[in-house]
């Protein structure tokens, strides 16, 4: 018996085969996530100098907000039809629809002479946001071996954190030294490698829904003329689209994720009305640098502290950096609001994302996350729309005061649904 074990070591060789399969970073990985850098910061470069471009065009303020906002309006509505498509056709196939779509954007952002050429831009570039956000971390976390899902999910983390630091950085270079059309050309040239890059995936995660869906029966699907209408029927019922638990987390998330892009959209314009003496462009690279920071020397305390905690925590850093931008007069003020920014809406962003998923629990999860980023969306769009009437309509000074009242705003939502929030405790 020892001979033979000796002579046929076959269950030898399984261990170092096994760990090949399980490394984190594979070459699919790196590809998808250098994709994914390339998608966002194509999306970034254009983000901070979109409203004053619309103002160059004869936008007023009410308008540059509208243009500002119109991408992540079309995404709120797209992003759960986008959602239903990601489960009927490959990844690859979506996130390439979307980087098109980005495509034909930025050639319109190029082209624009009018304001309304610039909407339909943004619109179309919104259909592409919402197919590439909505497949790109469910391709990487598709790709990941299980037991490196949470440092793989890490560093996706890290290469959307570099992209909002790089994106709005680059652009706002780009547009003082060559003017607008160089910042859309550099933005068109990024989604180009991101097709590209796209297409170099094996992997391209092909489609994962099942026949039917456990709570409908075998009958109602092929049974009867009406079956078919049934099933949609069931597809489009709210349960279906959104988690109305996580509800309530996506409206209080909403209210710091107004002032962040309102602050992403106009910032460059509150500089330049204020004739102050600070590069806009290092705000994004402080709050990234700080986000990264925080978000590795506090993980631990995610899971150690209650929602409330870091509710009032965020509350009052988000206060902070508004107060640093009404009363800026140097890069120090820039400095200290990008800091208080990443400790503000950077940190909540990830308590409210895990809450929305340990609320709605581990069935749910998908639709907690896609609940949680139309919170996002929505802040996405209020944000720049409000800034656009508070440039245009109010004095200069109030602008940042004004977003101070998202924070009441999100107590209170929380004071009202508490008991859905955080069940066990206030």
């Amino acid at each position: 018996m020892n001979a033979t074990s000796q002579k046929n070591p076959a269950a030898k060789p399984r261990e170092p085969a096994k760990s090949k399969k399980d490394h984190l970073i594979t070459r699919d990985v790196a590809l998808v996530m250098l994709a994914t850098f390339f998608f966002m910061t194509s999306n970034m470069v254009v983000t901070p100098v979109i409203a004053g471009y619309g103002e160059s065009l004869g936008a007023n303020g009410a308008l540059m907000g509208v243009i500002a906002g119109a991408m992540s309006f079309v995404s709120l509505f797209c992003r759960p039809i986008a959602g239903n498509l990601s489960d009927l056709v490959s990844k690859r196939l979506l996130v390439a629809a979307g980087t098109v779509l980005y495509i034909i954007a930025g050639i319109l952002y190029c082209l624009a002479h009018s304001t309304g050429t610039l909407v339909a831009a943004r619109m179309i570039n919104g259909l592409g946001f919402a197919c590439g956000t909505v497949c790109l971390a469910t391709w990487v976390s598709l790709l990941l071996p299980i037991r490196h899902m949470g440092a793989g999910m890490g560093l996706y983390g890290i290469v959307n954190a570099l992209a909002i630091a790089v994106g709005p950085a680059l652009g706002i270079r780009l547009q003082a030294a060559g003017g607008y059309r160089w910042t859309f050309i550099m933005s068109l040239m990024l989604n180009v490698c991101a097709f590209a890059t796209v297409l170099l995936v094996k992997n391209g995660g092909r489609a994962a829904r099942k026949v039917a869906d456990s709570t409908v029966t075998q009958s109602q699907v092929l049974g009867g003329a009406d079956g078919p209408a049934r099933m949609l029927r069931h597809r489009l019922r709210l349960r279906n689209l959104v988690e109305p638990r996580a509800i309530p987390l996506a409206a209080v998330f909403m209210m710091f994720a107004i002032p962040y892009f309102a602050n992403q959209s106009f910032l460059m314009d509150y500089i330049s009305s204020r004739h102050l003496p600070v590069s806009s462009d290092l705000f994004f690279v402080f709050y990234a640098i700080t986000l990264l920071l925080l978000r590795l020397t506090l993980r631990d305390l995610f899971d150690a502290k209650g929602f409330r905690f870091w509710l009032t925590s965020c509350s009052i850093a988000m206060l902070t950096m508004l107060g640093f931008l009404t009363f800026m007069t140097n890069g120090w003020y820039l400095l200290a609001a990008g800091i208080a920014m990443a400790a503000s809406y950077g940190l909540m962003s990830s308590v409210t994302q895990s809450q929305a998923v340990v609320i709605a629990g581990r069935e749910r999860s998908g639709l907690a996350n896609s609940t949680y980023y139309m919170g996002i969306d929505l802040g996405m769009t209020l944000g720049p729309v409000l800034a656009g009437v508070f440039y245009g309509h109010l004095p200069i000074a109030w602008f940042y005061p004004m977003f101070m009242l998202t924070m009441p705003l999100a107590w209170l939502i929380y004071l009202c649904f508490h008991h859905i929030i955080h069940p066990t405790r206030i």
